[in-house]
């Protein structure tokens, strides 16, 4: 048996799960989010825990079993707390800067780099060099954080570029001089 998938899920005060067929939706404090369930994995809501099942032992079930699991807790998680995840700007002349719900970099090209936030998702920036990704679904407010870095990712000589809050960039020596 799945380790991770045989654990009941508690569902915190405030947080409402409904599961109809292969749809599970969770609507909480701060929004709604729904999934469906792949087929062979079923999905009840017992005595204020979500108990995930699944009916044989087949390599699909049994891969499906913990992932389904994660899927749903992440989502009673984001409704009650959120994600966010940091990322900073590093390089001499290398800026991030609001502009309304966009948000503005200048990462050495020779225009500036202008994104708009996703729908449910928050960008706020702290100083000229910090940006916080933030909303209720974990899988969008990572894949935004991602689209974001890919604009410079840090390069291995000097480190500029964006990068996640407390990422090392491995160094590279460069040449050698005389």
């Amino acid at each position: 048996m799945s380790r991770i998938g045989r654990l009941p899920i508690d569902i915190p005060a405030g947080v409402t799960v409904s599961v109809e067929g292969q749809d599970v939706a969770v609507k909480g404090p701060k929004g709604e989010l729904s999934l469906s369930v792949a087929r062979p994995i079923e999905v009840k809501v017992e005595e204020g825990q979500v108990l995930v099942t699944r009916p044989d032992d087949e390599r699909e079930s049994r891969s499906l079993h913990g992932l389904t699991r994660t899927l749903i807790s992440n989502n009673i998680i984001g409704v009650t707390q959120g994600y966010s995840k940091g990322l900073e700007v590093v390089g001499t002349g290398y800026r991030v800067a609001q502009k309304g719900t966009a948000v503005e970099f200048a990462l050495g090209f020779s225009h500036p780099v202008l994104i708009e936030a996703p729908a449910g998702i928050t960008l706020t920036v702290e100083g000229n060099n910090k940006l916080t990704v933030s909303g209720i679904d974990k899988q969008a407010v990572g894949e935004a954080a991602a689209n974001i870095r890919k604009i410079r990712k840090p390069e291995p000589y000097k480190g500029k570029g964006v990068r996640y809050a407390g990422e090392v960039v491995r160094r590279k020596a460069g040449k050698a001089g005389k």
